[in-house]
């Protein structure tokens, strides 16, 4: 079993994330010793979406096309609905979310997120929850939908919202701590 003071961590984010959907795991798990890498669509600083206006930025480290799943223990798809809406049409982030998968990564995403997971399609089967307004969309993915703060399906977690997030990072440090997940790519 890996530590996750030993761990790596990647978080997929671009322009209009919600700030503490990422702000919070990153400190969180940096805070547990986690190696934590920043992935976007570009290499500038991306901006946070916080309630009705921009808000900070966060420094990028690798863009997707860099990332390899070999290199992460855990990929955290933070929400917001503007970041995973730009990400689901990059078929470079699609692909990053199904590498993940394939190999038996944790994979979370919270609030918004899971429309990546949708656009990969990796819930078909799955237990998962999300923001309420787009569980109609997890659904037609063929996931069975939970109105709870966190469902774990074989190393793929999802969260409601950020009064969800630090059950949601904990979630994260459990399921990197068990290791590699043998799941069937949906």
């Amino acid at each position: 079993m890996p530590s996750i003071a030993s761990s790596r961590i990647l978080i997929l984010a671009t322009d209009g994330y919600e700030r503490s959907e990422l702000r919070v795991p990153l400190q969180q798990l940096r805070g547990h010793g986690a190696t934590v890498t920043i992935a976007s669509l570009k290499s500038d600083p991306i901006k946070s979406w916080d309630e009705k206006d921009w808000g900070d930025t966060v420094d990028v480290d690798i863009t997707v096309d860099q990332v390899s799943s070999r290199d992460f223990d855990a990929l955290v798809i933070p929400g917001g609905q503007i970041n995973p809406d730009l990400l689901r049409a990059e078929p470079a982030a699609v692909n990053v979310v199904r590498d993940f998968v394939r190999a038996g990564k944790v994979v979370a995403a919270v609030c918004h997120g899971p429309w990546l997971l949708v656009e990969a399609d990796v819930l078909r089967g799955r237990k998962a929850t999300s923001y309420g307004s787009i569980k109609t969309d997890l659904k037609n993915a063929g996931a069975d939908w939970r109105d709870e703060p966190v469902v774990t399906d074989k190393g793929i977690i999802t969260s409601r919202k950020p009064d969800d997030l630090d059950a949601f990072v904990a979630k994260i440090v459990e399921e990197v701590e068990e290791g590699r997940h043998e799941r069937r790519v949906a």
